[in-house]
């Protein structure tokens, strides 16, 4: 099977685009092969742990971010629906800070996302049942674990209109500005 990798607007972020086999049985496609992906990224992506979500049409999941020491990348895959995922750069030193991408994934067209460390990460389905997965390169750790406001206007993601279904957490998410001056994104990897 053939892969094609795309590095998008910001560089780090890696849309792997796999070839989708359909027919009589259902579907088939290659997700993930860490040679190929250290070869494009220069990161050798080592599971540490994998989950899975299921989610109503309109649930809006983020901005989610690790201060795990050794980081915590993210290889993100949408196995039923389809959704709207979305990296933010949160490295304080780098010139794509504050900014973000925006990819469509679903079941069909095949795309999954390299996250690496130092982004947050957010993802709105826009199907009832979307189910995705998510590979991450470090175990959830819930102090090192943190979340913005997805609506923050610095960061300006532009969503579609809602209502959105969010958890309680998410719903009283602080502001990018709040954590700055607390010094909680210093803490990001390659931050």
């Amino acid at each position: 099977m053939t892969n094609v990798y795309s590095h998008l607007s910001i560089p780090d972020v890696i849309l792997c685009e796999s070839q989708v086999v359909l027919d009589e049985r259902g579907l088939f496609r290659e997700v993930f092969v860490n040679r190929e992906f250290q070869e494009v990224s220069g990161i050798n992506f080592q599971v540490a742990q994998s989950n899975v979500s299921k989610s109503k049409k309109g649930v809006l999941r983020g901005i989610h971010f690790s201060i795990a020491k050794q980081g915590q990348a993210k290889l993100i895959t949408c196995l039923n629906g389809k959704l709207l995922d979305i990296a933010v750069d949160l490295r304080p030193k780098s010139k794509y800070f504050k900014k973000f991408t925006l990819v469509e994934l679903s079941a069909e067209n095949g795309r999954t996302l390299l996250i690496p460390a130092g982004f947050g990460h957010a993802f709105l389905a826009l199907d009832e049942g979307t189910i995705m997965t998510y590979l991450l390169s470090s175990r959830y750790s819930p102090e090192e674990e943190f979340t913005i406001s997805p609506y923050d206007t610095e960061i300006g993601i532009d969503w579609p209109s809602g209502p959105h279904i969010q958890s309680k957490r998410d719903q009283e998410a602080p502001r990018l500005q709040q954590l700055l001056l607390a010094g909680i994104l210093e803490g990001v990897a390659g931050g």
